[in-house]
């Protein structure tokens, strides 16, 4: 259901109140996304709305500060499944030029973590954890330590120095528990994002797929070989 907000068919169109920043090519059809879909039940009509929150949050919230018409020309404009990733989806926002990191790397990254629940809910951000000397600092982890979601691990892993992608989460590779890192430095925020996920009612009620699914803009800063 995810990528149906992104594939690039003929039927897509965005509502006029929104601007896809992103997703470049054109399509000469006039229909609406409500057309190319079959009568909703009202269980499904929930579910699509919540999903309709991923389109509008990765179309428009971007990366402005760091985005340059330079880089953004770089960009490529599809979104594609990262291999034995189990599902992740990955858009490069901007291709990096150095080293891929391996296991057992020490990265850091900057990234901005969104919630597909509660209207794209922005639940943390690095580039707002200052240092001493005030300037943002990265998150900083060993890949391949299973400390971090398996979902950031695996788009990081084939990511270059400088690089910055956009991955959409699937609950299966996102928070599986209220260890995993990274953590909201807040405990209303990270209190907010795991009622969320594991909301047992709405878990029963089969909301699962959009609880957890997580949006991440991660920018690989550095790597220090171990």
């Amino acid at each position: 259901m995810i990528l149906q907000c992104f594939a690039p068919q003929q039927c897509f169109r965005a509502p006029q109140s929104l601007t896809n920043r992103f997703v470049t090519r054109k399509s000469s059809s006039s229909e609406t996304i409500s057309a190319c879909l079959p009568p909703l039940s009202s269980k499904t009509r929930r579910e699509a709305l919540s999903l309709s929150f991923i389109s509008a949050t990765c179309s428009s919230l971007l990366l402005p500060a760091l985005l340059t018409p330079a880089s953004a020309s770089s960009a490529i404009s599809d979104f594609f499944e990262l291999p034995n990733s189990g599902g992740v989806k990955a858009l490069d926002l901007r291709l990096g030029s150095g080293e891929v990191p391996s296991n057992g790397d020490q990265v850091a990254i900057h990234y901005y973590g969104r919630l597909a629940a509660k209207q794209g809910w922005r639940f943390d951000s690095t580039y707002e954890h200052k240092d001493q000397n005030g300037e943002p600092s990265p998150f900083v982890f060993i890949l391949g330590s299973g400390k971090v979601i398996s979902g950031i691990e695996a788009a990081v892993k084939s990511m270059k120095i400088g690089g910055i992608r956009r991955v959409i989460i699937p609950p299966s590779q996102g928070y599986q528990s209220t260890t995993q890192e990274p953590l909201p430095p807040n405990f209303f925020d990270r209190q907010r994002l795991f009622t969320t996920i594991f909301n047992p009612t709405r878990l029963a009620n089969g909301e699962g797929s959009t609880l957890g699914t997580l949006l991440f803009d991660i920018e690989l800063v550095s790597l220090r070989h171990q």
